[in-house]
């Protein structure tokens, strides 16, 4: 498949993505065609641009069989930080945006979220159960350095007593370590830590505005040193890329205070998938051919499987050696522990101005 181009006038600096292809769900497409009419203009950087929305909801729920938690709640849409592969690229298409170029470029910021995270939890009926961030997007991608809106949705939780769960590979993380490690003393949060690879170059050119892996071991440090308990998710493992290096992400990733581990082989939904296979064209030439065979090899012959069940394994033999290397590397590791169950029983209101105070 064939990517629309580019505006010509457009230039791209540290961007995953290298076209903007329209939305599924959009009635026309738009292609650029020359009427031999076109002024050469200076080229102009694309910069991220972050919308405000008021949200009227927040916390989303779900029933699939391959995840772990039934709520979540996504301060932000989309991510500057550009990780080719990522598979929340498609949820733009729901905007009127493009998967592509504006997934990482035209982000939208919901600065309600703490207030209506107040709101829902503290409804009549509501039953506590950790809530998941970092599901769709970063909630510490580069925005939030800014905005603080991650940081405010961490307080609510902890005035409530309420758990978390957490997965980022965003830096400003370290910044709110005292609120987590907080929570974390009263078996509230758990963290998990995105690390794609050790390779400083393929870790620039598949995720651009993420954080060098060198980084992401200094993050998972520093929230274990704060009494956070740490998941290193080696995720995704791409065939031919970054297959080769899981041992050594989880030793590395053991060594810098992770307890736990979690891996998943690459996906590729929808969008993604013909955007993958363009980053693969521009950065990796010669191994393109040699990594979509392989993902294929995983996937029933397919690009991606979006079944339940096995979107999260992948099938064959290829998948059963990827999973079998990381049971046994996890094993040996002392990374083969489960993630502490967080502590649903001091969920309760904030004491409020006025209340009176327990003697006891």
């Amino acid at each position: 498949m064939t990517l629309p181009p580019r505006h010509p006038e457009e230039r791209l600096r540290a961007r995953g993505a290298d076209t903007r292809p329209d939305a599924r769900f959009e009635p026309y497409q738009r292609i650029r065609e020359s009427d031999g009419w076109d002024y050469p203009e200076d080229p102009v950087l694309l910069r991220t641009e972050v919308t405000i929305e008021q949200a009227r909801s927040i916390i989303a729920r779900n029933t699939s069989p391959d995840i772990t938690f039934d709520r979540s709640v996504n301060p932000y849409r989309g991510c500057e930080h550009g990780c080719i592969y990522c598979f929340a690229r498609p949820s733009h298409a729901y905007l009127g945006l493009s998967p592509g170029l504006d997934f990482e470029t035209r982000i939208t910021a919901k600065p309600n979220a703490p207030d209506l995270l107040a709101a829902e939890i503290g409804r009549r009926g509501y039953a506590v159960a950790p809530i998941a961030f970092g599901t769709n997007t970063d909630p510490y991608q580069p925005a939030e350095a800014r905005l603080g809106i991650m940081r405010a949705c961490i307080g609510v939780l902890s005035d409530w007593n309420h758990p978390m769960t957490l997965v980022t590979r965003g830096a400003t993380v370290m910044r709110d370590v005292e609120l987590l490690g907080d929570m974390a003393g009263r078996r509230l949060v758990t963290a998990g830590v995105s690390l794609t690879t050790l390779d400083a170059q393929l870790s620039r050119d598949l995720e651009p505005r993420a954080p060098s892996p060198t980084t992401r071991l200094k993050m998972i440090e520093c929230l274990a040193r704060a009494g956070v308990p740490v998941r290193v998710m080696a995720a995704p493992m791409i065939p031919v890329l970054n297959e080769h290096e899981l041992e050594r992400i989880l030793t590395a990733a053991r060594d810098a205070g992770a307890s736990t581990a979690a891996m998943i082989p690459v996906r590729l939904p929808l969008e993604v998938a013909p955007l993958f296979r363009d980053w693969l064209d521009r950065h990796r030439p010669g191994m393109a051919a040699h990594v979509m065979s392989r993902i294929q090899a995983m996937r029933g012959g397919r690009d991606n499987d979006p079944r339940f069940g096995a979107r999260m394994r992948g099938e064959g033999i290829e998948a059963e050696l990827l999973h079998k290397r990381f049971k046994l590397a996890k094993k040996r590791l002392g990374l083969d522990g489960q993630s502490p169950v967080l502590d649903c029983s001091l969920f309760a209101p904030p004491p409020r101005s006025g209340d009176q105070l327990s003697l006891f």
